[in-house]
């Protein structure tokens, strides 16, 4: 590096190269000169309401494009976005973190600069445990190799990383770059060999194998690998919540959502009673285990994750998780000639007019409304729980935090998505709560000309708390919401209480996409759908 492209320009270019074209953000004194660099770059900038919804976006960005990026301000930004950040890192997605950060110099002279909180690496600190690897740039002469570091970690582990950029530093000419490249981790041959026949050994003795595909196989780009796997064994594929539309669920080998317990019992008794259980990327949470209703037998499973590979009680270290998932689809596993059970399809729904809508009509009646042209996003709640046996018709088109379960995480990561993959409009679910939370960043929609169809689950409250433990803790403010783009001065609200209003206002949308389309569907405080109860009745146990 000779010394022409200063540090906030390098960070940009790497970003670019790992197909990261937008940063989501907010300004503040401390990052206004690194967000200048940026908006006279190629890379575009999005500037959010409120750092937390800037955090979900690239949250939501990563998931689709393979790493995103947020730039916020020292302190009062960076503490804002600790909660996105830390659900990228629960949920294995690959965001990058920029804070402006006080300049060097000005630290020695003034110790009592604003945002600061107690010392000047107190922040630092606390984004230490929620990314894989943290940085502050306070040096020149290494700031280059630092950033390869902290994208190659992002890279490697699918998780967040944090780079604090001093703001004297951003603008400083790159003097040195050592010639030293992050080090690329490669799966020992004979460990993976071996680990790759015993797998393909178990499955040859299978009478009823299945395949439960997980979230890892979205984070590390592997659907279509897994897709040619499955194909070419004829292996009937179930997927977990967070792994939901990992394959096209129109594929005849998807017989649909595994949740223990809790899911569905043709589903369920498929998956538990299978001889061989290939679990590639389920990361075993209370939610993918059906709030820990599962009964899986270790000793029929082969177990892919990052962290380890096993095959029944055999674990093997030094394999990486994408070359095993590529080495078995490299192993031509024999095809096998059993008869997939069909995925439960649901009945066509028509609506009724005049027929009041309830949680369960509202679910049912989407589910045959969606196309190939829609990403669905929900929030959590009874947003996700009622979604999770929608039909996604293409690969990577649902997303949710099913596992960290922050609730406000729909609207902005529509907007998130919708840089990602411009050519699919979200169709957003969110209950009433969350969408006050962080529903107002549909200003940031109209301000960037995104489309997202908005679905408000009104019932007045937190429904799921309320299946859980009921009280006025539950309750919260009713608001219009489909009076919520007059505020704005764009977009258009409708006011939804029956079957045919709701078929009405989504005809209306999908007709009408030059602008975000807001629908306010009001529910019975008690309404949930039935995928809610069975859910609310786990948890209702913890707190009996």
């Amino acid at each position: 590096m000779t010394g022409k492209t200063t540090v906030g320009e390098y960070l940009l270019g790497q970003l670019r190269e790992r197909s990261v074209e937008h940063i989501f953000g907010v300004p503040g004194d401390f990052v206004l000169g690194f967000m200048d660099t940026i908006v006279k770059s190629p890379t575009h900038l999005i500037n959010t309401c409120d750092e937390q919804a800037a955090g979900f976006a690239a949250d939501a960005y990563a998931r689709l494009r393979g790493m995103g990026a947020m730039c916020v301000t020292y302190g009062v930004g960076g503490l804002k976005v600790a909660n996105p950040t830390a659900e990228a890192f629960a949920e294995r997605s690959p965001v990058v973190v920029i804070s402006g950060a006080p300049g060097l110099r000005e630290r020695e002279s003034r110790p009592m600069m604003h945002h600061k909180i107690r010392d000047y690496d107190t922040q630092r600190k606390v984004f230490e445990q929620i990314t894989c690897a943290s940085t502050v740039l306070s040096d020149p002469d290494v700031a280059l190799d630092e950033i390869d570091r902290a994208l190659a970690t992002c890279t490697r582990h699918k998780r967040p990383v944090y780079i604090e950029l001093p703001r004297d530093v951003a603008a400083m000419r790159a003097r040195h770059r050592y010639s030293r490249s992050p080090s690329v981790p490669r799966s020992d041959p004979r460990t993976l060999e071996i680990a790759i026949g015993e797998a393909t050994a178990m499955f040859r003795g299978a009478s009823q194998p299945v395949v439960l595909a997980g979230e890892e196989l979205h984070r590390f780009g592997l659907q279509q690998t897994f897709a040619d796997l499955v194909h070419e064994a004829r292996i009937p594929v179930a997927a977990t919540i967070l792994g939901k539309s990992v394959i096209d669920e129109d594929d005849p080998l998807f017989m649909g959502i595994y949740q223990g317990g809790i899911g569905r019992e043709a589903v369920r008794r498929y998956v538990e009673t299978s001889d061989c259980i290939l679990m590639l990327g389920v990361m075993m949470t209370d939610m993918n285990l059906g709030i820990y209703t599962a009964r899986l037998d270790r000793n029929k499973c082969i177990h892919a994750v990052t962290e380890k590979i096993s095959v029944g009680y055999h674990v093997f270290e030094d394999v990486l998780f994408a070359d095993f998932v590529r080495g078995l689809a490299s192993a031509r596993l024999p095809t096998w000639d059993g008869v997939p059970p069909a995925a439960e399809s649901a009945p066509t729904a028509c609506a009724e007019t005049g027929r009041v809508i309830t949680s369960e009509r509202l679910f049912a009646l989407i589910d045959g409304f969606l196309d190939e042209t829609m990403l669905v996003i929900a929030d959590p709640g009874d947003a996700l729980f009622g979604a999770a046996n929608l039909r996604a018709h293409r690969s990577t088109t649902f997303l949710s935090p099913a596992y960290y379960t922050s609730l406000g995480f729909a609207v902005p990561a529509a907007i998130g998505a919708q840089a990602a993959q411009p050519h699919l409009r979200p169709l957003v679910l969110v209950g009433d709560g969350a969408f006050q939370m962080t529903g107002m960043e549909l200003s940031t929609c109209a301000r960037f000309g995104m489309n997202p169809i908005v679905v408000v689950l009104n019932n007045r409250g937190y429904v799921t708390e309320r299946f859980i433990l009921d009280g006025p803790f539950n309750d919260v403010q009713p608001w219009d919401y489909s009076r919520v783009p007059e505020v704005i001065g764009a977009g258009c609200g409708r006011r939804v209480g029956t079957e045919d209003e709701l078929m009405d206002a989504l005809s209306a949308a999908v007709a009408d996409p030059a602008q975000f389309h807001v629908i306010d569907v009001h529910l019975d405080p008690m309404d949930g759908s039935p995928a809610l109860r069975r859910i609310a009745a786990g948890l209702a146990k913890r707190h009996a």
